[in-house]
């Protein structure tokens, strides 16, 4: 067990799309809610050295200075690697030069800042704050306190965008020159407040167009598309993110949190009155062998290099090619085999998920 992510559901606004586990900022749940946490993660963590460290949310940097100190108190209890990575997501309107001083002092070495974008149509739609100048003083304030790894989150084929709007808003988030940048094209939820509106997701084939002039862009800039929606200077790939896509194990702790122990994977309750109380988990899920392969295949080939065939040996004592037949996929170029890596090439990459079903529905056991 070498990674750990710890969620705060609170928030300053509440975006239009978020279907994540939130909540609105109020002083007096924060402080029975970081005890909760404390608890939890005293119970649960059984001391191994942590690799990577993510706090997620909701808005970690909605809490002030005094919860994020609690918050951070409670995590001097993780042992960590002397190469961790670790990392807290912020959001543009609430960070500022004390916070990202407080961050450098207790070793947070990677910030994710949500942008999404700098589009006002776009930012009014999404209900976030956004503003080009801030970012730029932001990014500059982290490089004066030492923390020099960066991404920045893109958003697109929202309602109405064209490619017109994308490339404005990758010209300025290229500009900023920054190490990794996630894309995320928007999926409206049920229960957000875009689908209780009846705003409509936009054209697969536009979508589609638009994925193409990221990936174009993003090469041309020397970032490398190392996993379908991120991208990264050279050695900056996000840590963290491929303990999820190599399927490795990882503790998830606080409110709506899930996480992957001993082949067990649970979610923690979305209630705050229930995680204050101590009823944490609510739902637990035990994986067979042949569960733990479906999410090696899944995972794996989210990822540029895709499935090492020996790793898969080495972790099933199986070869892949007993357990699912992918000639077909292979035969049609839908799948790359190349030496020890099988892999979806980079232009099958948006019609991915229909690539995985394929294989799975031809997998070889019962």
């Amino acid at each position: 067990m070498k990674n750990c992510y710890i969620h705060i559901p609170f928030c300053s606004k509440i975006c239009s799309y978020c279907d994540f586990c939130k909540m609105f900022y109020n002083k007096k749940f924060i402080s029975n809610y970081l005890e909760a946490l404390d608890r939890e993660i005293y119970d649960v963590y059984k001391g191994e050295k942590l690799e990577t460290i993510y706090i997620g949310g909701g808005t970690p940097s909605s809490l002030d200075i005094p919860e994020l100190k609690r918050l951070f108190s409670t995590l001097e209890m993780l042992n960590r690697s002397k190469n961790l990575e670790f990392t807290i997501e912020c959001n543009i309107e609430n960070t500022d030069e004390e916070k990202i001083k407080l961050f450098s002092e207790v070793g947070i070495n990677r910030i994710s800042f949500g942008v999404e974008s700098f589009n006002k149509k776009n930012l009014d739609l999404l209900e976030r704050d956004s503003s080009y100048d801030k970012v730029i003083e932001l990014i500059k304030l982290c490089r004066k306190y030492g923390i020099n790894n960066i991404n920045i989150d893109l958003m697109y084929a929202l309602p109405d965008e064209d490619i017109d709007v994308l490339r404005k808003d990758l010209e300025m988030i290229l500009s900023l020159d920054v190490e990794h940048i996630s894309t995320y094209s928007l999926i409206i939820e049920d229960h957000t407040k875009l689908s209780i509106n009846g705003i409509k997701n936009i054209s697969e084939d536009l979508d589609s167009e638009m994925y193409d002039v990221i990936c174009n862009e993003m090469k041309n800039f020397g970032y490398s598309h190392y996993e379908i929606s991120n991208f990264c200077k050279e050695g900056y790939e996000s840590r963290h993110n491929l303990c999820y896509w190599n399927n490795n194990h990882y503790y998830g702790f606080g409110l709506g949190a899930s996480g992957y122990i001993d082949n067990r994977r649970y979610s923690n309750t979305r209630s705050l009155n229930e995680y204050i109380d101590g009823m944490v988990i609510v739902e637990e899920d035990y994986l067979t062998e042949d569960d733990v392969m479906e999410y090696e295949v899944i995972l794996n080939l989210r990822k540029k290099e895709g499935i090492s065939l020996n790793n898969f040996y080495s972790r099933f004592e199986v070869n892949l090619s007993d357990v699912f037949d992918y000639n077909y996929l292979v035969d049609n170029k839908l799948l790359i085999l190349d030496d020890d890596h099988l892999y979806i090439p980079e232009d099958k990459w948006y019609i991915s998920n229909e690539i995985i079903v394929k294989l799975l529905e031809g997998e070889k056991y019962e």
